[in-house]
Formats: C-alpha cells, sequence, structure tokens
C-alpha cells in the first residue's frame, strides 16, 4: 500500500474564498453578497480574476485605511506646521 506523504507544515493561506472574506468582515455570506457592490464602491478589493479568491492581506490594508490608520493622511496647514514647531522651540 502506498502512502500519501504527510505534511510537514501548515500553511496559511493568503487567497481565501469568498465566504472567509465575508468571515474578515464578520458578515454572513449573504449579508456579504448584498453588501459586495457597496463594498466595491468603496474600494473594497475585487477577487483574482483566475481564481476567484479574495486576497486577505488586501482586505486589512482595505480596512486599515477605512479606519484611518494607513493610507494619505489629511493635508496640514503649513503655517500650522510652522507655529507648532516654533511654540516646541
Amino acid at each position: 500500500m502506498i502512502r500519501a506523504p504527510s505534511v510537514r507544515y501548515s500553511v496559511d493561506p493568503r487567497d481565501v474564498p469568498a465566504e472567509k472574506a465575508a468571515r474578515r468582515l464578520h458578515l454572513t455570506m449573504a449579508d456579504f453578497e448584498r453588501k459586495l457592490t457597496e463594498l466595491h464602491a468603496r474600494g473594497f478589493p475585487r477577487p483574482d480574476p483566475t481564481t476567484g479568491m479574495y486576497d486577505l492581506k488586501a482586505i486589512d490594508a482595505w480596512m486599515d485605511s477605512r479606519s484611518g490608520l494607513t493610507g494619505p493622511q489629511p493635508a496640514r496647514d503649513s503655517r500650522d506646521v510652522a507655529l507648532s514647531r516654533i511654540a516646541n522651540l
């Protein structure tokens, strides 16, 4: 009898099916499907066109940007920056 090789280590997939992408947002699959058009309009990552899988890192980056943790920062008035620096002298 030929045995299949054992797995030496587990692999955490980066690309996941829609069900796991929905779960990442704490949504049921039905809620995810209902909200997907609005999510895409807000920049939510689309699935890979070949595999149909969603990139977890892209989802996390989108959530970080949405929450203001990363991404473009609002422009600051140069006068306020200069006055702040002078005050710290």
